[in-house]
């Protein structure tokens, strides 16, 4: 399936807060899921059209994506596609593909059904049947009437014409009012326009709330990951535990803190995204991390979680040692890792253990660690 594409991100976006396209939406800025989507979905040649001087920003945007640039729009959207149009280098026949960078949850079954489309007609947009029903109002607000649904269909984006066919169409436009869409100007140009299967999901971020709604409509995957720790007792005064300084007669040995609370929660943390081990991200042969404080770690590990556009659910942290007791300083180790992972206090577990004065925590040789999260992240898109 060979194609290009335009996605047009010049707008302001004011209504949703402004620069909606840059905006974060479950870990990626929204204009990043529809030039993913196009690519994976094959397309040749996209071009991204911004507004002046946003190279760089849409860059950083789509930072480690390929097969992409960027031109720039125009005042209207019109000018901005009529811009991205003059851009590609592919023939006359090739399917283009003019989308909203507005619209971020775009499926590869939509791209699918609009190319299958122009066998047989000029132009294709997906299109959502109207559900509600439909009033006219004054400008008190009062019902003036109800307007008949039958015929009504909601627009979306991406659409889709064979080059030659829509800028003729553009070249053809002699009124002095821009087109409302792409569809319209070859309508007019006496082109026929089919409409496809829309995609509920594909809606148009355009208020703030729209965002919400948005986040909900992303399909999530939920991940387990596990987490163990050992340190030995050395002399010391203190020991750190889940992010706690509790008073000791003795204290863990290890090239950081040696708090095997917080090393065994980020391991887990890493193993929900499989992403290695404490070790492999701070590794105890660098000096750098001589002395250094765990939560560095953990907030890390919580870290990569964000930018894949994850969450933590939950975690749970079992200490398994005869000294010290733990119970008293619980809460507040509960605490702590809330505030570190920015959890609820109820989302996050601290307990601990004995091995019955078995094996080396018994002879309190060291201090062993447990840990289990929970986290949710999104999931691939579905092809409908």
């Amino acid at each position: 399936m060979t194609f290009s594409a335009i996605v047009v991100a010049a707008g302001s976006g004011s209504r949703a807060g402004g620069d909606k396209q840059y905006r974060m939406l479950a870990g990626k800025p929204v204009v990043r899921w529809s030039v993913e989507a196009l690519r994976g979905a094959g397309a040749g040649e996209l071009v991204v059209v911004v507004a002046p001087g946003a190279e760089g920003r849409m860059a950083d945007a789509l930072d480690g994506l390929q097969g992409w640039r960027t031109v720039t729009g125009g005042v209207e959207r019109a000018d901005s596609v009529r811009a991205g149009l003059s851009a590609l280098t592919c023939t006359d026949d090739t399917p283009v593909l003019i989308h909203d960078a507005a619209r971020p949850l775009l499926s590869r079954g939509v791209i699918e059904r609009l190319i299958a489309a122009l066998e047989e007609a000029d132009g294709a947009l997906p299109a959502l049947p109207i559900a509600d029903s439909l009033r006219q109002a004054d400008a008190e607000g009062v019902m003036a009437g109800a307007v008949d649904r039958a015929g009504l269909w909601r627009a979306q984006t991406p659409q889709a014409f064979r080059r030659a066919v829509i800028e003729r169409a553009y070249a053809a436009w002699t009124s002095p009012d821009a087109p409302t869409d792409e569809a319209s100007a070859v309508q007019a140009a006496g082109g026929t326009v089919r409409l496809i299967d829309g995609d509920p999901r594909l809606l148009k971020l355009t208020y703030p709330e729209d965002f919400a709604m948005a986040e909900a409509l992303i399909p999530r995957q939920t991940r387990i990951g596990s987490g163990y720790d050992v340190h030995r007792w050395g002399p010391g005064g203190s020991v750190w535990l889940c992010g706690i300084e509790v008073p000791h007669d003795r204290t863990l040995i290890g090239h950081s803190d040696a708090d095997a609370g917080l090393h065994a929660l980020t391991d887990a943390i890493l193993g929900t995204l499989a992403e290695g081990d404490i070790g492999d991200h701070f590794p105890p042969s660098d000096p750098k991390w001589k002395g250094a404080s765990s939560d560095q770690f953990l907030l890390h590990a919580a870290g990569m979680v964000t930018a894949r556009g994850g969450r933590i659910v939950n975690v749970d942290v079992t200490l398994i040692c005869e000294q010290p007791k733990v119970k008293p300083h619980r809460l507040a180790m509960r605490q702590r890792i809330a505030d570190l992972l920015q959890l609820p206090l109820d989302a996050v577990s601290v307990k601990a253990t004995t091995s019955e004065g078995l094996g080396f925590t018994g002879r309190g040789e060291g201090l062993a660690a447990q840990a289990v999260c929970a986290i949710e992240l999104p999931a691939p898109q579905p092809a409908a």
